[in-house]
C-alpha cells in the first residue's frame, strides 16, 4: 500500500518560457523548453500550495528531477498566431502566515494584457481565493486596492508572489506561446 503523505510536493518552483514557431504544438514545445521543463511529463494539478512547501529557485529544483518523470504542474498557457498581439500567462502564489495551512495557486492566460495587469491578477486571485477559505467576506466588484486593504487587514496572507510573461506575438504570422508554470516536487 503506498502511502498518501508521498504524495504531498515538499518544494515549489516557479518558470516561464516563450516559443515561436510555424506550428502551434511546435511553439508550445519551444516555450517549454524555454522554461526548461519540457523533459518532464507535465499533469496538471488544482490549485493548491500545500502546506510546509518550499519555494524553491528554478536551478534547484530541476536539478531534483529526472527526464521523463512525472511532474505536477499549474500551467498557464497563452498563444497566438495574429500578428502583433499581446500574449501573456502567469501563475500567482499567496501564502499562509501559518505555515500548517495550505496556500493558493492561481493561473491566468490572456491576449492584451502586459506584465504589471497579469502580475496584479494572478496575485489578487490566489489571495483571493485563500482568503475566502478563512471566511473573509469581499465585494467581487470592490477595486483590487480594497480587497488587498481586506487581506493586509486580516493577517493571516503573509505574501503573494508570481511569475509573468508577455511577448508580442510574431509579426510574420507564426504562432507565438507564451507559458508560466509553479512545478511541484514530490
Amino acid at each position: 500500500m503506498v502511502n498518501s503523505t508521498n504524495w504531498i510536493p515538499k518544494n515549489i518552483f516557479l518558470t516561464k518560457g516563450t516559443g515561436v514557431h510555424n506550428e502551434k504544438l511546435a511553439s508550445f514545445e519551444l516555450a517549454l523548453r524555454s522554461a526548461g521543463i519540457a523533459s518532464y511529463n507535465l499533469i496538471s494539478v488544482s490549485s493548491i500550495l500545500p502546506p510546509h512547501c518550499s519555494i524553491i529557485d528554478s536551478e534547484k529544483g530541476n536539478r531534483m528531477l529526472n527526464s521523463g518523470q512525472v511532474v505536477p504542474v499549474v500551467l498557464a498557457r497563452s498563444e497566438s498566431n495574429k500578428a502583433d498581439t499581446l500574449v501573456s500567462s502567469g501563475v500567482g502564489i499567496a501564502i499562509p502566515r501559518n505555515q500548517d495551512d495550505y496556500g493558493y495557486l492561481s493561473e491566468h492566460h490572456a491576449t492584451g494584457m502586459d506584465a504589471r495587469q497579469v502580475e496584479d491578477y494572478v496575485e489578487d486571485l490566489a489571495a483571493e481565493m485563500l482568503a475566502t477559505t478563512y471566511g473573509l467576506q469581499f465585494d467581487p466588484d470592490a477595486s483590487w486596492d480594497k480587497k488587498r486593504e481586506l487581506w493586509t487587514i486580516d493577517n493571516r496572507i503573509v505574501e503573494t508572489k508570481s511569475i509573468v510573461a508577455v511577448s508580442p506575438s510574431d509579426s510574420s504570422g507564426k504562432w507565438t506561446t507564451v507559458v508560466c508554470a509553479a512545478v511541484l516536487i514530490i
